[in-house]
């Protein structure tokens, strides 16, 4: 199990300003993998992202990105053409088409 411990081992990638509301300095790295994704990506610069893969590893990013609840629209449209995947194979795209819009009277 990987526990930030020392801050020698701290992936670059993770900053304070991503993880306002976490304590990053014990931030279980693989258990909060889907956190840390989904924050780099959200958040993140380029070069942090390309971290982000380099250390999780290009598929268990893409499956992580898959399935996660939500994502705001710039984020998806960016992981969608970035991995070469239609929007439609995200869960938090079908999730935003199955909810009903609001509509004002």
């Amino acid at each position: 199990m990987l526990i930030m411990e020392e801050k020698k081992n701290t992936p670059e990638f993770i900053k304070p300003q991503y993880f306002w509301d976490v304590d990053v300095e014990n931030l279980h790295l693989q258990e909060s993998e889907r956190l840390i994704i989904e924050r780099i990506f959200s958040l993140g610069t380029l070069d942090d992202i390309k971290s982000v893969i380099r250390f999780y590893g290009k598929e268990d990013v893409i499956n992580t990105l898959m399935k996660i609840n939500y994502l705001d629209p710039k984020t998806l449209n960016f992981v969608s053409k970035m991995f070469n995947k239609p929007k439609t194979q995200f869960k938090c795209y079908t999730r935003m088409q199955s909810k009903s819009p609001h509509w004002n009277s």
